[in-house]
């Protein structure tokens, strides 16, 4: 992540919060309807530790040049019994499970078994990656729920992130807290999933969105901050005793752009008849700049369908996706896994993919006057770069950019007839200007869709570095 640099989504309604003569829309994750899902961790042979089902209520980060998975596994369809294990990859698609040597396991060390002393089964396993901790034996941390601490939320300490310390005060939170996502944003820890806030429904736990907050990765908030909730308010009386409703499954998984989240999370839809079996599930797309507010800007669009293939649902179920903690750009990609839900009978890890930070995008429907958004407002200086991320400009339309003051009049030198103009596609097209701040202040851009079809313009994302 580049802390020096502002990612301006489409999508984000803080990022350009004036806007006139566009639509939003979000670019749904459709997955391959004649091939299946893109499955890039699959269970393993007789004998492994991940033989029966494979989980993602874990985290991929990028540790070095590679990317490190930490999933759960089961080698008993009896008696499920998930344990933390851990996979490699370079380029987010091809994984290989090392054997790490450190647990034995059907009378070898040569498996993939990370060393957490719990005794019990893991729920969910959220992992923090800090580098820079003063504390070498804290640079990996773990927030996981486990039946040992009555499935309240508890965390764990690592040098090398595959052999982990209980911290002896466990469990940190005083609630049961299912969760699925975290990241460290504004210098604060957060873990976001659902649990106990005081918020529930008097007729049963509706699921919704609950962040915990933390400096130190020990102390958290004593409760959790309900950010986000599908279901109406109140809750309409006998609708939520646990299956049947609108809600939100376990949170969101969050990606920490620097100046914003962007939250991927359950779309649990449950039928009146509380039958488990008919729950569907697709991933909803959220944002949030405080990390405990969130925003669903399109409210009930997936982002990644769960009705890509009826392959993804299983033992019965309906199709229902479930999120764990992972995104990455790689090259020209943005990457997202997940995986088939119920989770103890999952057998494999999806991939979502989408051209670099094409999530969702701003297009104009109109020619009636000219399509505009305007930013809001923004630090630039003599070495500030703005990257548009535009498709549909070329010959009949192109978009023209402009600096505002924070009271919208537009500043010589960058305006009018000496606007940057933009007429080519691509993920990182630069706005130029002829013109340089000769100082650092504060300003607004302004963007406008010209020319013959400005309809044919998409802009996805501005980035302001």
């Amino acid at each position: 992540m580049n802390t020096d640099e502002r990612v301006l989504f489409a999508f984000d309604p803080e990022a350009f919060p004036f806007q006139r003569g566009v639509r939003l829309r979000l670019n749904t994750f459709p997955g391959h309807a004649d091939s299946g899902p893109e499955r890039v961790l699959t269970t393993g042979g007789l004998g492994t530790p991940d033989s029966e089902s494979v989980s993602y209520y874990g985290t991929v980060l990028r540790v070095g040049a590679e990317l490190w998975m930490w999933y759960l596994g089961n080698d008993d369809a009896a008696r499920p019994r998930q344990r933390l294990l851990h996979a490699r990859s370079t380029d987010g698609r091809t994984w290989h499970k090392p054997p790490l040597g450190l647990v034995e396991h059907n009378g070898s060390l040569d498996n993939n078994i990370c060393a957490l002393p719990v005794d019990g089964h893991i729920q969910a396993a959220v992992v923090f990656h800090d580098p820079d901790d003063p504390d070498p034996g804290r640079r990996f941390k773990l927030s996981f729920e486990s039946e040992v601490f009555d499935k309240r939320m508890a965390v764990a300490f690592s040098a090398d992130g595959l052999t982990w310390t209980l911290h002896p005060g466990n469990p940190v939170g005083p609630y049961f807290f299912e969760q699925s996502g975290g990241a460290k944003f504004g210098g604060r820890y957060l873990v976001n999933g659902q649990g106990a806030t005081g918020q529930w429904s008097p007729a049963g736990s509706a699921r919704r969105l609950v962040t915990h907050e933390s400096t130190d990765f020990v102390h958290w908030s004593p409760i959790g901050a309900p950010g986000f909730s599908r279901d109406p308010l109140p809750p309409r009386p006998g609708h939520y005793g646990g299956v049947a409703g609108p809600q939100v499954h376990l949170g969101a998984a969050l990606w920490n752009r620097g100046n914003v989240l962007v939250g991927f999370y359950g779309m649990w839809n449950g039928p009146e008849s509380n039958d488990r079996r008919l729950v569907s599930m697709d991933i909803g797309l959220v944002t949030s700049r405080d990390g405990l507010r969130f925003t669903e800007p399109i409210p009930d669009q997936p982002i990644v369908a769960g009705r890509e293939t009826k392959s993804t649902a299983v033992h019965g179920y309906y199709p229902a996706l479930m999120q764990g903690q992972g995104f990455e750009n790689i090259g020209d990609e943005t990457l997202f896994w997940y995986s088939p839900w119920p989770e103890t009978d999952a057998d494999s890890i999806l991939l979502a993919s989408w051209p670099r930070d094409r999530l969702g995008w701003l297009q104009p429907f109109t020619a009636d006057y000219p399509p505009t958004v305007i930013s809001e407002v923004l630090e630039l200086g003599p070495d500030s770069r703005v990257h548009l991320n535009i498709d549909g400009v070329g010959g009949h339309s192109h978009a023209r950019v402009e600096l505002l003051d924070e009271d919208f009049a537009p500043l010589e030198g960058f305006s009018g007839a000496q606007a940057a103009i933009v007429d080519a596609s691509g993920l990182d097209i630069a706005a130029i200007w002829a013109s340089t701040l000769d100082t650092r202040r504060t300003a607004r851009l302004q963007v406008t869709f010209d020319g013959i079809r400005p309809e044919d313009v998409r802009l996805y994302a501005v980035t302001v570095s």
